[in-house]
């Protein structure tokens, strides 16, 4: 395969599949040799990563490029956006925050002003890969934003990359879905739509063939594949209340736990929550049940309490102390049960925080849990911090404002404990295999609980084995030959227009 090849891997709604078909195409091509990256050209999640030259970009991406086996860069993600409302973002470019906007101020005009260095890094990858697997965002056939768009038909018209739909048959009206999409296009972008591909289908294949022979006829379009639902997958999620691994942990029937006892972790469902992957490696251990909760009486047989990353932090406190959460950790606290604070949520826990950045309210006070004082700094942390806790070797990632000033407690990363609480920023901690199982074993004699964590669990060898699971989907129930022939030759040509096209 020549260099500069690739791909669009379209949806026809958000959550349709793109994130781990994109995934699932990079570790294909990775596992026949193909020098893969993957792109997104502009992203809105919650969930981020900071790679090793300090950029901060989508944790999507980041598990993209190991799917593909490559380092993650800002490249692979020139424009992230991180909600802070309803109604603005923070934009950050090349890894590095450049302001906040309103979505009128961002669609009114700022966008289009990146659609030049997106491209240039697209161009940047394509020179360096022999393909590129590129990820849209919600769907291509948004009428209202198409003069702005830099992720979807934006992109695929400027490379002349073919672009692939994928729709989620879990949730019905498929084939509507994709002849809409299609028919919604600019005959200049419908000349790029070489075909779909059907996500989470369930039951016999040969009862969805007549459908799909239909679509063809309608759309001139064939359908490169028909992947199963496969429970588990859900790897490294844009947004939403998911855990990654919990779902693979709690459908096996391999993975009781070591110990008598099973681990139950809440999880505080805070605004604005971010990275909230950290807790997919606890629900990785066997016997160990992760919920996220949003009530008082949720935490009472809880063993451990997360307050999670986010990114309101003053937000997060005033919903936590309305709800009656606040009172029920700072009990928690008293009785000496165990809580961890990461990142945002360690910021809620110390004793004040002056905020004139990201909420702007100035002083507030913490939970009190633990002596620490925060104030806000314009510039972000963003760093790949290494260090030793508990004995064991840890990993880890920072993304924030707050600049926090530790008083006292014993030294727990860059952060602090007093009795069975915890605080730190470090996004991905709870990865070190060896840091894992030495807090959870603290947790358990905190709790009270019998359990014992596994001794052999891999969270970096669970993730591969996800990740290959993907790899297999696309290989077993994709037309490779056919993906390959548009990777490497480009959208087919003669493919009909389908009426009406975009509104002018």
């Amino acid at each position: 395969m020549s260099k500069g090849g690739g791909l669009l891997v379209a949806g026809t709604t958000s959550d349709a599949g793109k994130s781990v078909v994109t995934a699932g195409i990079c570790r294909w091509l990775v596992r026949q040799g193909v020098k893969v990256a993957p792109f997104k050209g502009q992203n809105m999640s919650l969930n981020s990563f900071v790679t090793r030259e300090g950029a901060e970009i989508g944790r999507a991406q980041a598990m993209q490029a190991q799917a593909a086996r490559v380092e993650p860069t800002a490249l692979m993600n020139p424009v992230l956006l991180k909600p802070g409302s309803d109604r603005s973002s923070q934009v950050v470019l090349m890894g590095k925050p450049v302001g906040e906007l309103s979505a009128r101020g961002y669609h009114g005009g700022k966008q289009r002003e990146l659609l030049e260095p997106v491209l240039a890094c697209l161009q940047e990858l394509r020179e360096t890969y022999d393909a590129v697997i590129c990820e849209g965002a919600g769907s291509p056939a948004e009428i209202n934003l198409r003069r702005t768009d830099i992720v979807n038909m934006g992109i695929a018209r400027a490379a002349r990359f073919p672009v692939v739909v994928v729709g989620d048959i879990d949730r019905g009206g498929v084939f509507a879905q994709f002849f809409g999409t299609t028919a919604l296009l600019a005959p200049e972008d419908q000349e790029l739509v070489a075909g779909y591909l059907v996500n989470k289908f369930r039951g016999d294949v040969t009862l969805l063939e007549p459908g799909l022979d239909m679509l063809l006829g309608l759309t001139g379009r064939r359908t490169f594949g028909v992947l199963p639902y496969a429970h588990g997958l859900g790897i490294d999620e844009e947004d939403g209340l998911r855990v990654s691994m919990r779902g693979a942990v709690r459908e096996s029937v391999v993975a009781p736990p070591v110990g008598e006892d099973v681990l139950r972790v809440a999880v505080c469902a805070v605004p604005l929550m971010s990275n909230f992957t950290d807790v997919d490696a606890l629900a990785a251990e066997p016997g160990v049940v992760v919920r996220f909760v949003d009530r008082p009486e949720e935490l009472v047989d809880a063993d451990l309490v997360v307050v999670p990353g986010t990114r309101g932090t003053v937000k997060a406190l005033a919903w936590l102390r309305e709800r009656g959460l606040a009172d029920a950790l700072v009990r928690r606290a008293a009785e000496g049960r165990p809580v961890l604070g990461i990142c945002g949520g360690f910021q809620a826990l110390g004793e004040h925080i002056d905020d004139e950045v990201e909420s702007r309210a100035g002083e507030v006070p913490g939970l009190g849990l633990l002596p620490v004082r925060v104030r806000f700094a314009p510039d972000k942390t963003l760093a790949r911090p290494v260090g030793e806790a508990l004995g064991e070797h840890v990993d880890g990632y920072e993304i924030h404002h707050g600049v926090a000033e530790v008083g006292g407690g014993e030294p727990f990363l860059d952060g602090c404990r007093v009795g069975a609480v915890w605080g730190t920023h470090w996004h991905g901690s709870l990865e070190s295999d060896g840091f894992r199982r030495a807090f959870l074993t603290q947790v358990a004699r905190a709790a009270g609980r019998r359990f014992v964590p596994a001794p052999d669990t891999s969270f970096g060898a669970l993730r591969e084995e996800q990740l290959d699971r993907l790899g297999d989907l696309i290989e077993e129930h994709a037309d490779t030959d056919a993906l390959w022939k548009l990777i490497e030759q480009g959208p087919p040509t003669g493919l009909p227009f389908i009426a009406p096209g975009a509104p002018s």
